[in-house]
């Protein structure tokens, strides 16, 4: 088996994992390759398996690279062209020990002019300027916030940022939580994800993530199905076709044995999800 061809198994026993857990649509990120062949293939990977590409170029600086901006020089000029072909959105670590602002900031004007929407790795340990960069370029969303203070939060609601919150990869690394409540209270639009990658939440479960979100975030049942759906398909750009239970958009539905749908959020880690039907046709979970 190729290289790519092991990618490409590996983001498919993922996305049933997903799939099991009632995830119909994913969007997936590259950034663990660091160098131009793995990170195409992480991409098409990606998309050969159904998935919505996204690429984190600037996801780490590695060894081989003197500093971060060498390290931009390569993947703008090397990367960037077949990246832009092949993935929908563009991401960026900012923070202490990554990059910087003016980095992530030279890093996702390119992007943009490639086609590329923007998303940013925001305030996950610290607050480094990522989400008044994310709102100038009008990024698409900002991810984590784990470190964001009440300036943030008024900002992002007053944005049209939205605000994807991980409590896995919080919980995972024993950070404190995102400031949901206070995001929610302000306006922001909320989105909620599993964040499941190998280092820091190895976790494919919606259902645990909305568990989270009502008793870590303080957030309502009502308010984690509506982060999970209708706000994470506007994230996706899909908001015109899924997210929502109506005439003319797609059939995604998933079908869960407990007498009330807040059990989404009550059953801590229970296997809720009996059926899942994808585009009006009822999928095979492994």
């Amino acid at each position: 088996m190729q290289y790519t061809e092991k990618l490409a198994a590996a983001v498919r026993t993922h996305r049933s994992w997903m799939l099991r857990a009632g995830t119909t649509t994913f969007e997936a990120k590259s950034g663990y390759g660091l160098d131009r062949d793995t990170e195409l293939a992480s991409l098409q990977a990606i998309r050969d398996e159904g998935g919505i590409p996204t690429w984190l170029g600037a996801h780490a600086v590695p060894p081989e690279y003197d500093d971060a901006d060498a390290y931009l020089d390569f993947i703008l000029t090397q990367v960037l062209p077949d990246a832009a072909a092949l993935a929908e959105a563009a991401d960026v670590f900012l923070e202490r020990g990554a990059f910087d602002a003016a980095q992530a900031r030279r890093y996702l004007s390119a992007c943009a002019e490639a086609g590329l929407v923007l998303r940013l790795h925001a305030d996950q340990f610290t607050e480094q300027g990522a989400l008044p960069l994310a709102i100038e370029l009008g990024a698409r969303s900002v991810d984590h916030l784990e470190a964001t203070g009440a300036e943030g939060v008024a900002a992002l609601g007053a944005s049209d940022v939205a605000a994807v919150l991980l409590p896995a990869s919080a919980l995972f690394l024993a950070r404190p939580m995102p400031p949901a409540r206070a995001l929610v209270e302000a306006g922001a639009i909320v989105t909620l994800a599993t964040d499941f990658n190998p280092g820091s939440a190895f976790c494919e479960s919606l259902p645990l993530v909305c568990s989270l979100a009502a008793t870590q975030l303080k957030l309502s049942p009502a308010e984690a199905l509506a982060a999970c759906t209708v706000n994470a398909a506007h994230v996706l750009g899909r908001s015109g076709r899924l997210g929502r239970l109506a005439s003319g958009y797609d059939a995604d539905i998933v079908l869960l044995d407990a007498p009330d749908w807040r059990y989404l959020a009550y059953h801590l880690g229970g296997n809720l999800v009996t059926n899942v039907v994808l585009q009006g046709e009822l999928a095979e979970l492994g």
